[in-house]
């Protein structure tokens, strides 16, 4: 098995790496206090390419692989998780037009996106529809050559500051998912509005927003796909989003170890560098096995969606296991600091915060269980 990442994807980590360490890092703590979108954020990351991520070229984007992808998210992420994973969202919105959108959605939304001019969103959630998607109430009712939309949709990242939402709704009442669809909604169109924006635990520069939809009536052209297709089209993004809600984690993980590690060997008590004790220092070997663990995970599902595209199982093993040893390792960093983890002096307090959604978001870790389970069982 060969574990060397090719020139490309090298110069792309060391060049995410460079702008993570200095036009995020120095900043991540403001952002965090101010509960602010970094919005300065979004021309710069569309010159590394970052914004077009699943954009194809032809449309201005940059089409990375999905191993290359959760390289760029690993990597901002040791920075600050918010911007990571409002960037990943924006990137699964496009990547939505970009594969079942048709010809003239694309040439309207896409090269938008990759310059950043275009914010993405996406919408599933519903106060009674989490874990369980085909529970969406939110409807979409055909009349002549517009669809009117009611409705309100939860927990939307970036959705108060997007200009692009992919939105699901029901069309009809089939049962299951057969009668959701999918829908490109614009900012401003009437009938559209932002509800509460939420008051989270962590990831604080990453706005978290409900969606309001009171006879927003829209194009019948602003549907994606076909009627009916909407669920389909939304479960094939999360293999995707859960390698990189993986990769985040991984990378929260990594710089949670490194800042622990390095206090560790400075950090004297009863006359010794804590570092020297055997206790710290089977702390930092497990965080270390943990971290190794999760990226090879991660790599892995990567890997196996590009080359096959799909990856289920191997997805929600990364996802589930990499947030997982991050809400590990976060924690034990901060414990390892003491006090000076517990304050916001230091980022720990702050990686420890963010990093507990990602064992809730994209399918929470007790689905990706129930995945995992069906996946063997199905041998």
């Amino acid at each position: 098995m060969f574990f060397q990442l090719d020139d490309e994807q090298q110069a792309i980590q060391e060049t995410v790496a460079r702008f993570a360490r200095e036009q995020v890092a120095p900043h991540a703590a403001e952002w965090d206090e101010q509960e602010r979108f970094p919005s300065e954020l979004v021309k710069p990351m569309a010159e590394l390419g970052l914004m077009g991520m699943t954009i194809p070229e032809e449309y201005g984007g940059v089409g990375f692989s999905k191993l290359t992808a959760a390289l760029a998210y690993e990597t901002l992420a040791q920075a600050d998780l918010s911007p990571m994973i409002w960037l990943a969202v924006h990137n699964m919105a496009a990547g939505i037009i970009a594969r079942f959108g048709d010809t003239s959605q694309r040439q309207r939304y896409l090269p938008g996106m990759a310059t950043g001019a275009l914010l993405g969103a996406f919408s599933l959630s519903e106060a009674g529809a989490g874990s369980d998607p085909v529970g969406l109430r939110a409807t979409a009712r055909r009349e002549d050559d517009e669809y009117v939309l009611n409705g309100t949709k939860m927990w939307v990242t970036s959705g108060n500051v997007a200009d692009v939402i992919i939105v699901m709704a029901r069309t009809s009442d089939k049962p299951g998912g057969a009668g959701i669809s999918s829908f490109i909604v614009e900012k401003g169109m009437p009938g559209f509005s932002v509800g509460k924006v939420e008051r989270k635990m962590g990831l604080h520069a990453s706005p978290t927003a409900e969606l309001i939809f009171d006879e927003c009536r829209i194009p019948a052209t602003q549907r994606i796909g076909e009627e009916g297709q909407g669920l389909r089209i939304a479960l094939s993004a999360l293999d995707g989003g859960r390698i990189n809600v993986g990769a985040g984690a991984t990378g929260v993980a990594q710089a949670a170890l490194t800042i622990a590690r390095d206090y560790a060997r400075e950090r004297k008590q009863f006359g010794q560098h804590i570092a020297d004790f055997q206790a710290i220092q089977f702390m930092l070997a497990d965080m270390a096995m943990q971290i190794d663990a999760a990226r090879l995970l991660v790599y892995r599902a990567a890997w196996l969606l590009d080359e096959r595209g799909t990856a289920t199982k191997e997805a929600a093993e990364a996802k589930c296991f990499a947030t997982d040893s991050a809400m590990r390792i976060t924690t034990d960093a901060v414990q390892i600091l003491g006090g000076a983890g517990y304050v916001r002096d230091w980022p720990l307090e702050r990686f420890m915060r963010d990093i507990k959604v990602t064992q809730i978001f994209e399918g929470t870790n007790q689905i990706q269980r129930i995945v995992i389970a069906r996946a063997l069982l199905k041998d």
